[in-house]
């Protein structure tokens, strides 16, 4: 268990999920844990909404598929209207469509219901921080298997594309394709730091606010595809 430093406020969590036992089964592995205060529970999305905008949860953990409003739904309307609450999204199968619409719907990050209770505090806490919570070659997989560009037919290209350099294009196709920041600076021959400046540059430019929706657009626009992904190097990289 990690404690807090004295005085270090807690992570004020909200879980969302339609089924009672995964509520308390949730509550009981944060609860213990001197890092996080449970400051409510919500059975569907409409619900967690409401709950999120009276209690200012830090974080909401949320269940992807609920009754009255699901969590893409949700999710969409926390980022509207409670800006600085961030949203960890579950899901029961690593696959799931509805986990891409909750990305790009604002969700931080995505997390499989199997996933061990470590898992779940450190993604809490890596979301709560301000980054993304997917591994990049499953992000990729996701995205590559549930976003089509429609009618087969590439896009345009983001309007401010003109923005990017050239070496930030390259650092974008890369990050589409499932490299995480090491195996993108090995290929570039440059420093991870190098690496992590220039995708907050392309955040920047993109107007996107983390990495999966960059990578979303990146498939949206046609700069990658599902074969390009495919033939990207393995590895098992960490958080986005």
């Amino acid at each position: 268990m990690t404690g807090t430093r004295p005085n270090t406020p807690r992570i004020r969590v909200l879980i969302a999920d339609d089924q009672p036992l995964v509520r308390r089964g949730l509550s009981l592995i944060l609860s213990p844990d001197p890092s996080f205060e449970v400051v409510g529970e919500a059975e569907d999305g409409a619900q967690a909404v409401a709950l999120a905008r009276r209690l200012r949860p830090d974080v909401v953990v949320m269940d992807i598929r609920m009754p009255v409003l699901d969590g893409v739904g949700a999710t969409g309307e926390l980022t509207a209207t409670v800006p600085g609450c961030r949203v960890l999204a579950l899901s029961t199968f690593d696959m799931d469509e509805y986990v891409v619409g909750a990305l790009r719907a604002g969700a931080c990050g995505f997390l499989p219901k199997d996933s061990s209770p470590e898992d779940l505090s450190t993604a809490i806490r890596t979301v709560h921080a301000g980054e993304a919570v997917v591994a990049p070659r499953l992000l990729t997989r996701l995205i590559s298997t549930y976003v089509r560009v429609p009618h087969g037919a590439s896009q345009p290209l983001p309007t401010d594309l003109g923005e990017l350099t050239p070496r930030e294009v390259e650092v974008w196709r890369l990050m589409a394709t499932g490299l995480d920041n090491a195996e993108i600076a090995h290929a570039l021959h440059i420093s991870v730091s190098t690496v992590k400046n220039y995708i907050t540059s392309i955040f920047g430019k993109l107007d996107v606010r983390d990495r999966a929706q960059a990578v979303i657009a990146a498939y949206e626009s046609g700069l990658v595809t599902a074969r390009a992904a495919t033939g990207s190097p393995r590895g098992d990289g960490n958080t986005a």
